[in-house]
C-alpha cells in the first residue's frame, strides 16, 4: 500500500509522531501534510499538461514543415536564350 514501508513500521512511525506531537497537533499537522501534498499534486499534474501541451504544437508546427517543403515547387523558367560558342547572335 505504501511501497516499501510495511503496517509494523508505519505503526512505529505513527506512535513516534504521537508522542513528539500530542495528540492534539497530530490532526492539524495531517490535514497541513495532505493539503501540501495536494498542491504538489496539482502543480505536477499542471506541468505535466503543459509539457505535453508544448510536445504537441511542436509536433504539429514540425509535420506542418515537412508537409510545406514535400509539396512541389513551382518554378519560374527564364526564356533568355543561350548563346553558343561561336555562333554569333544576329
Amino acid at each position: 500500500m505504501f511501497g516499501p514501508i510495511g503496517m509494523p513500521e508505519l505503526i512505529v512511525i505513527m506512535v513516534i509522531a504521537l508522542i513528539i506531537f500530542g495528540p492534539r497537533k497530530l490532526p492539524e499537522l495531517g490535514r497541513s501534510l495532505g493539503r501540501s501534498l495536494n498542491e504538489f499534486k496539482r502543480a505536477s499534474n499542471e506541468l505535466k499538461h503543459t509539457l505535453d501541451e508544448e510536445i504537441r504544437v511542436d509536433e504539429q508546427r514540425a509535420a506542418e514543415q515537412r508537409a510545406a517543403e514535400a509539396q512541389p515547387r513551382t518554378t519560374s523558367t527564364s526564356t533568355s536564350t543561350v548563346e553558343e560558342p561561336g555562333i554569333p547572335r544576329a
